[in-house]
Parts: C-alpha cells; structure tokens; sequence
C-alpha cells in the first residue's frame, strides 16, 4: 500500500549499537510468528478471543508494551516501533514472560493504522514519541492534525487515547491537535491529572532519563 503521509523520519537512528547475540538470535525466530502481516489487516484475525485491541506507537524497548501485555492476556497488544534495537529488546520480554498476546509492526505506525478498519482500537498509547524540538522540524512530529482524523476513526466510542511527553512545546502541540478535534474530548479535571503518570502506568527506560525540557505530561483523550 502506497503511504499517504511523508516518508518516516526518525528522531534517532534506525538502529544504533550492535544487537546482542540472544536478541539477534529472537529476531530470527520468534520475530517472524508475532509480526502483523502487510496489507489489509482486521488484528481480531490474529487473537479472535482477545476482549479487545490496543496499540502502542513507539514502545522503545518494550517495557511498558509487555506490562500491559502481562496485565491483561485477555487484549491483543500491538506494538509498533521502526527502531530495531527497541524491537530486539521487546523481544527479549516478551519471551520472558511467555506472553501470547503481543503482535509487532517494525515500521511506520501511520501505514500499520491505514491497514485497519474503523472502531478498531480500545486504547492507544503514544509515550515519549519523537520530539523533534526544532521549529523547522516540527512538521516531522507524529501529532498532527492528520494524525488525529486517522485515531478518531480507529477508536471505539469512549476508547481512550493515552499521549506523553517531556517536552513542553509538543504538549502543546498535542493537546491543540486533540482539542480542536470533535471527537475527542480531555479527560483531566485538575492539574495532577496531567502532572503524574496515570495509576496504570508503567515507566521506561527512556522516561527516567529524563531528556526533555520539562516533567513528563500526562494526556488522557476519550472517543466520543
């Protein structure tokens, strides 16, 4: 399928430092029975009896995707990251835990989202995604008005989408992306709503090293 959306563009690198031999080793054999086939793609064809579907955009190096994953082997957990060394390293957890319900996209989520049908998704969690902090970078951000169109249609009426960030100009960004959509609506009531991480929140590696210009921001968007 032809993308819609300007070429991926990765605020790091596609890969980085050289795989670990085990990781390598998972990705050779494990990688190839929980990849989410190309092209039109119902995902309850890849877990009929999962109560539900969520999606992870970015899930680093899969600490947070294999917590839910343990959580709740009742949803079908997909997890879309283009960044190999995050997807060797989720392989590792999802072998160690045994977990049967984790699905993995190694690219750009836009196309993994285009290939899914409407009312797809009980919850989608955008955490730390690509800053891009440079005004003439902006543009690159996942967040965008498109973005948001795309989401709406894959939510389920009051799935919630889960969004955060250290970096204080993207909240910004995002939470203008998500309000001025009609179909979505904020769901904080005071400010630790968006100050602390949510009771259900597991954190990363990459959130502790705090590399943003501010404390991470906490959003919570429901589908209407």
């Amino acid at each position: 399928m032809d993308p819609v959306h300007p070429p991926l563009r990765t605020f790091g690198r596609i890969r980085s430092r050289a795989i670990k031999p085990r990781q390598a080793a998972l990705m050779t054999t494990l990688l190839p029975t929980i990849s989410v086939p190309e092209g039109p793609l119902d995902p309850r064809n890849l877990m009929p009896e999962a109560s539900e579907v969520w999606l992870e955009i970015g899930f680093g190096g899969g600490e947070h995707m294999a917590a839910l994953a343990a959580r709740r082997p009742d949803v079908l957990i997909l997890g879309a990251e283009p960044f190999l060394n995050g997807v060797a390293s989720a392989l590792r957890h999802i072998e160690a835990g045994g977990l049967n319900n984790v699905r993995l996209w190694t690219g750009d989520a836009r196309d993994l989202m285009a290939a899914m049908p409407d009312a797809s998704l009980g919850r989608l969690f955008i955490l730390f995604p690509d800053p891009w902090p440079k005004a003439r970078h902006v543009k690159r951000r996942l967040i965008q008005p498109a973005f948001a169109v795309e989401a709406a249609r894959l939510m389920k009426p009051g799935g919630r989408v889960r969004f955060a960030t250290d970096w204080a100009e993207y909240a910004d960004q995002a939470l203008v992306v998500f309000g001025r959509s009609p179909h979505f609506h904020w769901l904080a009531r005071r400010a630790d709503d968006w100050r602390r991480p949510p009771a259900d929140h597991v954190a990363t590696r990459y959130e502790e090293k705090r590399l943003g210009d501010c404390p991470p921001i906490w959003f919570e968007f429901e589908k209407l």
